[in-house]
């Protein structure tokens, strides 16, 4: 049998958590190991249940999910994050995916897309709700144009020459530059190996090093620096 995914229910409204629980346990391959109404409660729960993922509302009373998300991650590396919103454009669940989380789905998704977003974020894939993919690009488009113009003509915080020297992506070869274009594009790793003709293992290998490289922790921040560093 499978190794069984262990999910922690993190959201202020029970019945919103007894909703995710049915659709989750409705499958053999994910248990519900615990629910958590707060910021803080979740933060209790994690340390003491060690879940593989955390499904995490972001407006909730007392801690809300943004500083749980950031004290779990920081506390649990090997805990994943998919926070949880109610709206397409959440300035709370941007910062949530800044804080570490692995990924931002709408709570209107579809039972399949929930569950395939689950074991997504378990793998260490990012996930991002089609809908609000645009709203993530716009978000980072924004703050590039807010920011100081480098002589270049590149958006920058920083002297040209201090991002010249720091560039992440002058440690990647060739190929883990397509590859790096084609996740911050959305391509999955079935999509990415048919363009490049390449096997699903290799492709693979290739996002490893990119992520290892960029020391981002998933794909969602890979598409975050992408935007950042003007290359998409």
């Amino acid at each position: 049998m499978t190794e069984q995914i262990r999910v922690l229910l993190v959201d202020d409204q029970a019945l919103i958590r007894v909703g995710f629980r049915m659709v989750l346990e409705s499958t053999p391959d994910l248990l519900v190991v615990g629910e958590a109404a707060d910021g803080a409660e979740a933060i209790h729960q994690v340390d003491a249940l060690h879940p593989d993922v955390v499904l995490m509302d972001v407006r909730m009373p007392g801690i809300d999910g943004i500083a749980a998300t950031e004290a779990i991650v920081a506390e649990h590396p090997e805990t994943r994050v998919l926070v949880l919103t109610t709206f397409d454009l959440d300035e709370y669940a941007f910062a949530a995916i800044r804080a570490g989380a692995g990924g931002f789905l709408l709570k209107d998704a579809q039972r399949d897309e929930l569950l395939s977003a689950v074991r997504a974020v378990h793998r260490g894939d990012g996930v991002l709700a089609p809908r609000v993919t645009r709203a993530l690009i716009d978000r980072v488009a924004g703050d590039l144009e807010a920011a100081p113009v480098a002589p270049d003509g590149r958006a920058s915080d920083s002297p040209a020459s201090d991002r010249g020297a720091s560039d992440p992506l002058a440690l990647l070869t060739d190929r883990e530059r397509e590859i790096f274009t084609a996740i911050a594009r959305g391509l999955s790793n079935a999509e990415i190996a048919e363009q490049f003709f390449l096997s699903e293992s290799t492709v693979k290998t290739h996002v490893g090093r990119v992520l290892a490289k960029l020391n981002a922790r998933d794909r969602v921040h890979v598409v975050i620096l992408a935007y950042e560093q003007g290359i998409v």
